[in-house]
């Protein structure tokens, strides 16, 4: 008997799915467990498996399509067995999106922009495929599922070094990701995000309709979501981050060019997180009939990406040393600008950070999160002339805001909060207390 292939929910706030690829295709033999396809979610693009063995019979979605979780996108079962329904009845009366579409009407066939230029930054693409950009020599000559070659080449790992759990003995993502990580020589921090500006292009086309991207969408309900319902107010505080500094370049010196540098983000991180320790009232979620407080201080790190923003969790960041959190920030940065994050790489945050200093800006206001209760923007690190008694000296300088729920943060409680991560950002041994 066939079996349908749903569209699943593959991250917890998934609704639906963008088939990005169809790495089975009608015809091809398949095992349980083998990957069928590629998806883009909210937030990052993760394999749709088989659930069953037998041959990939009918194809109900094509590639680019937008279809809800749960809905039927292919069969498998036994060669030239009859499916009813087939790209009919199946998918009831949900509409399947798609840019091939014929809801697209004479724009589908008229070249525009978008089907004669190379993608733009405004116009987001999916990760390349593996015909594409083809996978190194190495992953060629071992037996893998396509994602697994496209995160090996991503992430520099030896797939011939890598022993493959799928069926058969291929390499599969899993396998890849739980592979020893080759040395990195260069890796992203936090604060390097991607160019999001681009230049206007004379095509002789007056617009550009682009849609909606999986993460974009999301990006628009959560914040519909917060900064309506989500009474906000806003403690803005400048800190002298002259000590800061200083303790960094030691550190860093220290550390050598083996160890990995620590960044203002990082330090800024572990500041927060030890000033929630302090005060539990701020590491807390709203909750439609109560308030969580948090025992637990796991840190929302936002990330800018190609078409929006995603937050990583450093979790425990209270416990972790300077170290530790670098690393972990920097892998975790890496891994959302490659849409490479386990879900559980991105929920459960119980406050957050949003850092634009690198973009040379001031000070700015952050929405809050949802159900978290607060989030600081962090602002760039600049000399300012500051009064010294009877002479004015210079002073690296960082302005903060912290953008706080009213429903459960009181401006004396936020207040309190700031002063705390002001004390320990000015005099950094205050963290060792």
């Amino acid at each position: 008997m066939a079996t349908k292939v749903h569209m699943e929910a593959l991250s917890p706030t998934m609704e639906e799915g963008r088939l990005v690829k169809w790495t089975k295709h009608e015809g091809d033999a398949v095992k349980s467990g083998e990957t069928l396809a590629e998806v883009e979610t909210d937030k990052a693009v993760m394999e749709l498996v088989a659930r069953a063995d037998g041959q990939l019979i009918k194809v109900l979605a094509q590639e680019g399509a937008t279809v809800p979780v749960g809905n039927v996108v292919a069969w498998i079962g036994k060669p030239g067995e009859k499916v009813d329904g087939a790209g009919s009845t199946e998918q009831g009366a949900t509409k399947i999106e798609g840019t091939g579409s014929k809801e697209q009407g004479a724009a589908a066939s008229k070249p525009t922009a978008a089907a004669s230029a190379p993608p733009t930054r405004s116009q987001p693409a999916p990760p390349p495929s593996p015909a594409a950009a083809p996978p190194p020599a190495d992953a060629t000559r071992v037996k893998a599922s396509p994602l697994a070659k496209r995160i090996a080449k991503d992430s520099g790992v030896d797939l011939k070094l890598v022993q493959g759990s799928g069926p058969g003995g291929r390499v599969i993502k899993r396998d890849v990701e739980s592979a020893p990580a080759p040395k990195a020589t260069a890796a992203p921090t936090p604060a390097q995000a991607p160019r999001t500006t681009h230049d206007v292009r004379r095509t002789g086309v007056a617009y550009e309709d682009v849609p909606l991207t999986q993460i974009r969408k999301t990006i628009a309900k959560r914040l519909a979501a917060s900064i309506g319902p989500v009474p906000h107010f806003f403690l803005t505080t400048e800190i002298d981050m002259e000590r800061a500094a200083e303790a960094r370049e030691a550190l860093n010196k220290q550390l050598g060019e083996e160890g990995g540098k620590i960044s203002f983000n990082d330090i800024i991180i572990k500041a927060v997180a030890l000033a929630l320790v302090r005060h539990r009232a701020c590491n807390a979620w709203f909750q439609d009939d109560h308030i969580r407080y948090w025992n637990e201080v796991h840190i929302g790190m936002a990330v800018a990406i190609e078409d929006g923003l995603i937050t990583p969790v450093i979790r425990n960041a209270d416990t972790k040393s300077l170290s530790e959190i670098g690393a972990e920030a920097r892998d975790l940065a890496g891994k959302a600008r490659n849409r490479r994050l386990k879900p559980e790489e991105y929920t459960g945050s119980t406050f957050s950070v949003s850092n634009l200093g690198m973009f040379d800006i001031d000070q700015f206001t952050a929405v809050i999160n949802p159900p978290e209760a607060g989030i600081v923007a962090i602002g760039s690190i600049v000399p300012k002339a500051v009064p010294d008694g009877e002479r004015v000296s210079v002073r690296k300088r960082l302005r903060v805001t912290m953008s706080c729920d009213h429903r459960v943060i009181d401006g004396a409680t936020g207040a309190a909060f700031l002063k705390t991560l002001k004390q320990m950002l000015e005099n950094p041994l205050a963290m060792l207390l």
